[in-house]
C-alpha cells in the first residue's frame, strides 16, 4: 500500500488562484472553490492551499473563502497565508481546515510555533521554508514572497522549527518554481536528514519521474507540486490533473 503522499498546491492571491515562476509571474488559473472541488473528486490525498498576499499585506486569514473552500473539501487541507497568532490558527481550524501553515512567522515570531503545537498538537502545524541560492549558490532561506533573505540554513531552520512543534517541513524552492524541471534535491536532503518529522518537496515537479526521485533520492516522505497538476500539454493550458491511484501505487512507495 503506498505511503507517500501526493499533494496538490494552490496559490491563492485576492480570491483568486494563480501559479507563479520563481514566485513572479502570476497566471491566473482558475476560481478556489472549482479547483478544490475537482482535486477532490479526483482522490488528491491531501491538498495544500497558500494565500500569497495575505502575509505581506498584513491581513488575517480570509475565513469566508476558507470556509466555501472546506465545504468541497473530502481530503485532508493545510492553509497557509496571514496566520501569526494563536487565535488565527484557531480560526482556521474551526473551519474545519486540518492543519496551518507558517511561513515568516515562523522565522520571525517563531513561539508561534510553540503556541499552535501545545492547542492543537504538532501534527496540525506545518512550516513551510522558502529557499533561494546566494550568487555563491549557498541555499538560504527566503520569506515575504522571496523579497527578504535571511541568513539561516534550510536545515538550521527545520531543526530549529521542529524543536519548537512542528509537525512537519515542506521546503520550497524559489528558483525551482514553475519551471517544471525537477525539484532541488539537495536542499530537499539536507532538510531531510536534519529532522525525522515528514518533510514535503516543492517547487519544480515537471513529471511524475520528478515525484518518485524527489522520493527516492532526497528522503522526501511527501511530494507537492502546481503546475503539474494544474497545466497540461507544451501550450500549458490549465487543466486540473492528478494522477489516478493505479499509476500512484506503481510509482511510489
Amino acid at each position: 500500500m503506498r505511503s507517500t503522499r501526493v499533494i496538490p498546491v494552490l496559490l491563492m492571491d485576492n480570491g483568486s488562484l494563480i501559479k507563479t515562476v520563481r514566485f513572479k509571474k502570476p497566471t491566473y488559473v482558475g476560481d478556489p472553490v472549482n479547483n478544490v472541488r475537482l482535486f477532490s473528486e479526483q482522490g488528491a490525498d491531501e491538498l495544500i492551499l497558500l494565500d500569497v498576499a495575505a502575509g505581506p499585506a498584513g491581513r488575517p486569514p480570509a475565513t469566508e473563502t476558507l470556509r466555501a473552500l472546506a465545504s468541497e473539501a473530502f481530503m485532508p487541507v493545510a492553509y497557509g497565508g496571514g496566520i501569526r497568532r494563536l487565535e488565527d490558527a484557531q480560526a482556521v481550524f474551526e473551519l474545519g481546515i486540518e492543519k496551518v501553515v507558517l511561513g515568516a512567522a515562523a522565522v520571525e515570531r517563531p513561539g508561534v510555533i510553540d503556541e499552535i503545537a501545545r492547542r492543537f498538537g504538532s501534527q496540525s502545524v506545518v512550516v513551510c521554508i522558502d529557499v533561494a541560492r546566494t550568487r555563491f549558490g549557498a541555499a538560504r532561506v527566503v520569506t515575504h514572497r522571496a523579497t527578504r533573505r535571511h541568513s539561516v540554513s534550510p536545515g538550521e531552520l527545520a531543526r530549529q522549527v521542529v524543536d519548537r512543534g512542528a509537525g512537519e517541513v515542506l521546503v520550497q524552492s524559489v528558483e525551482n518554481d514553475g519551471m517544471m524541471s525537477g525539484y532541488d534535491l539537495e536542499t530537499v536532503r539536507e532538510v531531510a536528514s536534519a529532522v525525522s518529522v515528514p518533510v514535503i518537496a516543492c517547487g519544480g515537479a515537471g513529471s511524475l519521474a520528478d515525484l518518485k526521485e524527489a522520493v527516492t533520492s532526497s528522503g522526501a516522505t511527501a511530494v507537492a507540486a502546481g503546475s503539474l497538476f494544474t497545466f497540461h500539454g507544451r501550450h500549458r493550458a490549465v487543466l486540473i490533473n492528478y494522477p489516478g491511484e493505479d499509476t500512484l501505487e506503481d510509482l511510489l512507495p
